[in-house]
């Protein structure tokens, strides 16, 4: 009897040693529904390229979304914007930046540049991408290093093209279609940050097209919602004629009839996940449903000098139905090391969620 005892209280002990190393069991993102296709968000990536030593961060990144597209069945990468820390400093004092404005330009379109071919990726431009140090005018590098021809596929999907503060031609504001494998007809428009009236009416008319009226538009802009979920109605740059969050979902996404996503970043706060998310759901002049999701990682990983976002990206599985969406948040940077495999998901439901387009 006592053997016995003995035996049950060693399965016992066992048992409850194992059950944690069960629970940490490591899965490789996949496809819930082996029809789904997929589409790749990434936050705001210049603390990424504004250290040299953050860069290998946003190359791994990049690798993964390369080396994963046919199991996820990936067919687009977005980015939320601030692509760089600095867009015109030339002389970095090694605390805020150890590298130029040019060398983070060339390393963020290099990193993005390992999907020239394979994928198409449309990114949108944030405060830090203009003026020298954040927005102090509305200059620009951006379509210096994104220029049309850099991706052709990328170049396949291009429709529209808007202007800059110059009158000039310019990707920060354009617009892309897509069909997606379930026959759904998407439109992805990227607009400037805090984009200028005349934008504003440009970007209407555009989607108030006939040949788009049975598109799904999704809007790719950079400052939208707070982390309250609330549209941001002021900010204090020194631009001539900005509309934020408020105004944008005011002027535009409200009175559409086809905007049913809303794709943003900008927000942030050192070490608080939940100053770097946001969403919410309204409805559009034709009764549509509007997702509105703001994903960030900038200041994770140890603040605005750290690694630049603990190379966290989201997943958006688009299930064969046509409307459902199920939004994961994954990172390639703790998945690569069994050590830290058991931190490469965020399951909360504000990480980990499902949505659905009209």
């Amino acid at each position: 009897m006592r053997r016995k005892s003995l035996w049950l209280l060693l399965v016992l002990f066992l048992f409850s040693y194992t059950l944690p190393a069960q629970q940490d069991v490591y899965e490789k993102p996949s496809l819930s529904d082996e029809n789904s296709w997929s589409l790749i968000l990434f936050p705001d990536v210049q603390t990424y390229v504004k250290f040299d030593y953050n860069q290998p961060i946003l190359d791994l990144m990049v690798a993964w979304v390369s080396n994963n597209m046919e199991t996820l069945n990936t067919k687009m990468v977005l980015c939320t914007g601030d692509l760089v820390e600095q867009n015109d400093l030339f002389n970095p004092n090694g605390k805020s930046a150890n590298q130029a404005s040019v060398s983070q330009w060339e390393a963020v379109s290099s990193a993005f540049g390992r999907l020239d071919g394979l994928l198409p990726y449309i990114l949108t431009t944030g405060n830090h991408d203009y003026g020298i140090l954040s927005a102090e005018n509305r200059f620009t590098h951006f379509d210096t290093y994104f220029p049309p021809n850099k991706n052709r596929l990328n170049q396949k999907m291009l429709r529209e093209v808007g202007t800059n503060v110059e009158g000039r031609p310019t990707l920060a504001n354009a617009t892309y279609e897509f069909v997606s494998p379930h026959g759904r007809k998407f439109l992805v428009l990227v607009l400037e940050f805090a984009p200028r009236d005349e934008t504003l009416e440009w970007a209407k008319k555009v989607i108030e097209k006939e040949q788009y009226n049975d598109h799904t538009v999704i809007l790719l802009t950079h400052s939208y919602l707070d982390h309250n979920n609330n549209h941001i109605v002021k900010e204090g740059y020194k631009l001539s004629n900005p509309n934020y969050g408020e105004a944008i979902w005011q002027k535009l996404v409200q009175p559409s009839k086809n905007i049913e996503m809303v794709l943003a970043g900008h927000i942030a706060k050192p070490d608080d996940l939940h100053a770097h998310i946001a969403f919410r759901v309204d409805k559009n002049a034709a009764g549509k449903k509007v997702s509105q999701m703001v994903f960030n990682a900038q200041a994770l990983g140890g603040g605005w000098h750290g690694n630049g976002g603990d190379g966290w990206l989201r997943i958006l599985e688009f299930l064969p139905d046509g409307k459902t969406v199920k939004v994961k948040t994954f990172s390639p940077l703790f998945a690569i090391s069994p050590t830290t495999q058991k931190y490469a998901w965020r399951t909360e439901s504000y990480d980990e969620f499902t949505f659905e387009l009209d």
